[in-house]
């Protein structure tokens, strides 16, 4: 047994191993999800990022290296990012109907992100770096990490809270929105995008095409508002 974990150990050094076992997780991940009917609690997203973290607490091997083996991904994360546009050019029409009601939708979800993040972690005494990482939450990752890099929060605080974030709204978004009686894909889309970025925003297409490019706009709107919106707030509560 110990010689078959060090043998495994071992091939879990090397950068050959990540990427296709994330893959693969991811894949699992996928078919799991399919055959429970999308059952939330089993988001592909938080079934890999629980097997990626398992795996890499068992072989000891440190997020940086493992990091640096899948960095692909990570590239190709922006061009994808950039493809979201196009589902939403296919429903522009959509949006010219209710492009009022989006932009004040946006508007007070961004708003109501930042201000609630902010009275939460000052109720229950958070010190003040903390709420700095916390305030930009709901921004898409890269955008969230530098607004709070800028404000003086702590990036790394940032990044987690920022994917819990996503994992969260992806998770029990569309359960609140079927609650709400919410069932327009324009409404929900936008929803999950503004709250949760891309993690949502790739639940959101599995529902349906209008409501993807939906969360498209919310998640890219909302990372430029609240870009705009953080260093005032902050400054207003005092914290700069």
């Amino acid at each position: 047994m110990s010689l078959d974990r060090t043998a495994f150990e071992t091939i879990a050094q090397g950068p050959l191993f990540w990427l296709p076992c994330t893959l693969l997780l991811y894949a699992g991940a996928v078919f799991l999800s399919g055959r429970s009917n999308k059952h939330p609690a089993l988001n592909p997203t938080l079934l890999t990022i629980a097997g990626i973290a398992a795996l890499l607490f068992v072989t000891r091997v440190p997020y940086a290296q493992y990091f640096e083996a899948v960095a692909v991904i990570n590239y190709l994360l922006g061009t994808a990012v950039v493809a979201l546009a196009v589902p939403l050019y296919r429903n522009l029409a959509r949006l010219k109907g209710c492009a009022r009601q989006a932009a004040c939708a946006l508007l007070v979800g961004s708003l109501a992100s930042i201000l609630a993040g902010l009275v939460i972690a000052m109720a229950v005494g958070a010190s003040v770096p903390m709420m700095l990482s916390l305030a930009p939450k709901s921004a898409t990752a890269a955008v969230s990490i530098e607004i709070a890099r800028i404000v003086g929060g702590i990036p790394a605080i940032t990044a987690m809270l920022t994917i819990l974030t996503g994992i969260a709204g992806a998770v029990i978004g569309p359960m609140l929105l079927d609650l709400a009686g919410i069932r327009a894909p324009e409404a929900r889309g936008l929803a999950l995008g503004v709250a949760s970025h891309g993690i949502a925003t790739a639940r959101a297409f599995s529902e349906s095409e209008v409501a993807g490019g939906f969360a498209s706009l919310g998640m890219a709107l909302n990372a430029v508002l609240t870009a705009l919106l953080v260093p005032p707030i902050v400054k207003a509560f005092g914290f700069l």
